[in-house]
């Protein structure tokens, strides 16, 4: 396990964390929330070690491990092949398996009678127990297994590990932290870079993953299938939240509502406590009163209220409607010197559409959005109907912007019919406030230049938006206010995106680029993911099937495997095989059942302990305070230990009903 105890950090005169003390233990799965510039990056990197703190801050048990993937990474990994700088994730164990051989070597030729035989001996067992588990006879398996993936291909293992972008830097990055299978895996923002297949193979990892993890993603797709705890950073405090981020959301707005009902009640006792103070300070007969009270304020633990996101409404500019028809795409090609990109792609689009282009990377997904918005030629029809007006959003779209404007006059001299007040208020909803609107474009980072940009193109009216990964640089507020708008938005949209939770509210279509094809889907991404299992599903089964009639053919020493087992038989094996499985499920649900009536009650008097809390007068008096103070600890760990029965007895039933299913085939 790993421990953080009392943490303190400061900057200026801003506290980053006040007095943080948090836990985690073998198998853990968190996700760390929090908005832009709370610590989220910088706790990670004081778990990992790479920030240091003062002694006895984080303290980890001996066998422990941790590992850290952080967003962006300069470190030239020099000339090495991919295989090889792979191979570096098994460092220490190919050294001890270097060590062993040298001892046991050593051992074959030592005397009998030499006292140096048992300290030899103990490092014998030390290292062979080390290596039990470690599978070091399939490393080049396990190395494919996880580089494949995460998209490399075979052709990509003898490449200089320098000849990659940088994003392709951070999968092989990721892959070297998952092969190393540390105790406690510290992602930050590990999906930046997946294409739909990478990540969806990353998912299946991670869930048959047995060490802890802890999270920071602006995908919530990704955070809610991936995480069963909630750590926010607020105001330098860390709050804990049983539950996927779905969960957490749910559950701080009911903490927000006890929290400004006790930070009201609070205020008030206050305005009353200085108005008697300034109304009877001059008067002798109620000195007493007065310096009660004043002693009363200077004890007193002001309750702050948590930081909350502004509420902030979006919506496009209106743009001369398109007509019915508003593209159509016949037998498009694209080549790059002579190797094709895609060939054949032909689709139609109408008012009104919303679109997503999904493939793995280097599909031609970015290709295809230039080719619409004429940023690249291509053979083929591609036709645009009637009073179409386009505007596009590509990652080239930061560098064109002009350096000595600041950010407030880039978007404001770009708006139709928008005050410098509304401007304003959609630059804050992408993360620049106050301030911050005024400093020049030239001066900011490439994330920030990509909001400006998003927020310049986002403005101009347009009945057709081309969009390019538009949600890399926002966080999950800004992201919500985007994805509302684009629900909204009565245009037709094309979407290049990873963020499924995003595209999957707004979107009707999808088109997979795959193999040089193009394939287009109704639907969401929910339900062409679907789609792709299905496919898969039946694609693994029809692979299977040559194997098992020649397997029962040469059993038999015929070519012809006949009927191995009548249907009637089988079914009854079936059912009896289902009967066994069900007879499990019923005392998994009675512990379900009693855990989460548990839950129920448990959760009824926490909170009417907190409206108890949220009572001025209750801080006036001490001894019944501490008991409800007290009270309140004992539910919450009552309440933690339920959680945790429930969600043990859930993931068991899932299981067996998993089995279920399987028979049922």
């Amino acid at each position: 396990m790993l421990n953080v105890n009392g943490l303190n950090l400061q900057y200026g005169s801003r506290h980053l964390f006040r007095d943080v003390s948090v836990q985690i233990q073998s198998g853990d799965r968190v996700g760390l929330a929090g908005v832009n510039g709370a610590g989220k990056s910088t706790l990670l990197k004081v778990m990992s070690g790479e920030q240091d703190v003062d002694p006895g801050t984080v303290n980890r048990a001996s066998w422990f491990t941790v590992a850290y993937l952080p967003q962006e990474v300069s470190a030239d990994l020099g000339s090495r092949s991919l295989l090889v700088e792979a191979e570096s994730a098994f460092d220490d164990i190919l050294a001890q398996q270097e060590e062993l051989e040298r001892l046991s070597e050593e051992l074959a030729l030592i005397d009998a009678g030499d006292p140096a035989i048992d300290g030899l001996l103990a490092r014998q067992g030390e290292l062979q127990h080390l290596l039990e588990g470690s599978d070091v006879f399939r490393i080049r398996p396990q190395i494919e297994r996880v580089l494949f993936g995460l998209g490399f291909s075979a052709a990509d293992l003898d490449r200089e590990v320098n000849s990659f972008s940088g994003g392709w830097i951070m999968r092989l990055l990721l892959a070297k932290l998952l092969l190393k299978r540390p105790s406690l895996l510290l992602l930050d923002e590990p999906t930046n870079h997946l294409d739909l297949d990478s990540l969806t193979w990353l998912e299946d990892f991670l869930l048959g993953y047995q060490g802890a993890m802890i999270i920071i993603s602006h995908d919530r797709a990704f955070l809610d299938r991936m995480t069963s705890i909630t750590w926010e950073l607020s105001l330098g405090a860390l709050s804990v939240f049983r539950g996927n981020y779905s969960h957490y959301l749910v559950e701080k707005a009911q903490r927000m509502e006890l929290e400004r009902a006790a930070y009201d009640n609070q205020q008030a006792m206050i305005r009353q406590s200085e108005r008697f103070i300034t109304r009877f300070r001059a008067k002798s007969t109620k000195a007493r009163q007065v310096q009660s009270r004043v002693k009363q304020l200077e004890k007193l633990e002001r309750i702050e209220l948590s930081e909350t996101d502004r509420t902030i409404r979006f919506t496009f500019p209106p743009a001369v409607p398109s007509g019915r028809d508003v593209l159509h795409l016949e037998n498009v090609r694209k080549s790059y010197h002579g190797k094709p990109v895609f060939d054949g792609v032909g689709f139609s689009l109408q008012r009104g559409d919303k679109l997503a282009v999904v493939g793995v990377n280097g599909a031609g997904k970015t290709t295809l959005l230039k080719i619409l918005a004429g940023q690249l030629q291509a053979e083929g029809a591609i036709k645009l109907g009637h009073n179409v007006i386009f505007s596009y959003f590509g990652q080239h779209q930061a560098q064109e912007l002009a350096g000595e404007l600041t950010i407030l006059d880039t978007v404001y001299h770009t708006a139709v019919d928008m005050t410098i007040t509304q401007v304003r208020s959609l630059l804050g909803a992408f993360l620049f406030t106050g301030n911050e609107v005024e400093k020049q474009v030239r001066v900011l980072s490439g994330g920030e230049k990509s909001r400006v940009a998003l927020a310049k193109i986002l403005v101009r009216p347009a009945n057709l938006m081309l969009l390019d990964e538009p949600t890399n640089h926002l966080d999950m507020h800004s992201q919500e206010i985007l994805q509302e708008a684009m629900a909204q938005y009565e245009g037709t949209i094309i979407v290049v995106s990873h963020n499924r939770f995003f595209v999957n509210s707004f979107i009707n279509k999808v088109l997979e680029i795959r193999n040089g094809r193009a394939t287009l889907h109704e639907g969401n991404i929910d339900d062409y993911l679907e789609w792709r299992r299905k496919m898969e599903a039946q694609a693994g089964v029809a692979a299977e099937q040559p194997s098992r009639t020649e397997a029962v053919c040469a059993k038999a020493g015929t070519t012809d495997p006949g009927p191995v087992i009548d249907k009637k038989t089988l079914r009854r094996q079936r059912a009896h095989e289902r009967q066994q499985l069900n007879q499990k499920l019923g005392p998994l649900k009675k512990k379900s059942d009693e855990a989460e009536q548990e839950i129920g009650r448990l959760e009824e008097r926490k909170a009417e302990l907190e409206i108890r809390m949220a009572d001025p007068e209750l801080y006036g008096e001490q001894e019944q305070w501490s008991a409800v103070s007290k009270e309140y600890n004992q539910v919450e760990r009552h309440l933690e230990r339920a959680y945790q029965r429930w969600e043990e007895a859930q993931q068991a039933i899932e299981a067996v009903e998993r089995e279920v299913a399987a028979t049922e085939e």
